[in-house]
């Protein structure tokens, strides 16, 4: 579920910080010591496994899906590990935590990707070859010529302005 990150001196999530946990695994995480001065690999938090599923052919992942982490508690502790304080992550995800006073029960899903199959099966070896409207590895769009330049009217009408220098 979890992997040391020495340099940021925190627990990182594998896949998905939302991914619940292994049920028997629970006392893993609560257990935890989350500490940075504490990086040993024994940490329970390093054995704990996540709910969380590939769906891989010769290397390709093809789909995932996990069961999600629908208690405040876990998910609380879950972001404690991950280095975020606790005004911190009731800044990022107040709302989500705060549902959860109301109750979830257990959910969870999975998705295939389409472009990943259709890769496959025309024998591509990137997806960008079959996506219908492909980006470039730094996320541009070279048919919209997206990300654009905005319009300073625009900017206007939303009350937005740019900080730092506008993109060339």
């Amino acid at each position: 579920m979890y992997q040391w990150d020495g340099e940021a001196r925190r627990w990182d999530a594998t896949h998905n910080p939302f991914s619940g946990v292994v049920p028997e695994h629970e006392e893993l995480l609560i257990t935890a010591s989350g500490d940075p001065a504490r990086p040993d690999p024994s940490d329970p938090a390093g054995r704990a496994l996540a709910l969380q599923h590939d769906i891989t052919l010769n290397g390709w992942e093809l789909g995932g899906g996990s069961i999600r982490i629908h208690r405040r508690d876990l998910l609380e502790r879950s972001f404690e590990l991950m280095g975020h304080s606790r005004d911190g992550m009731y800044e990022k995800f107040g709302a989500l935590l705060r549902a959860f006073d109301y109750g979830a029960p257990p959910h969870g899903g999975i998705a295939i990707g389409i472009d990943r199959w259709a890769a496959r099966l025309a024998r591509q070896t990137n997806i960008r070859e079959v996506t219908a409207f492909p980006k470039t590895g730094a996320g541009t769009d070279l048919m919209l010529e997206a990300p654009s330049p905005v319009d300073p009217d625009q900017l206007e009408q939303l009350g937005l302005r740019l900080k730092g220098p506008p993109p060339a």
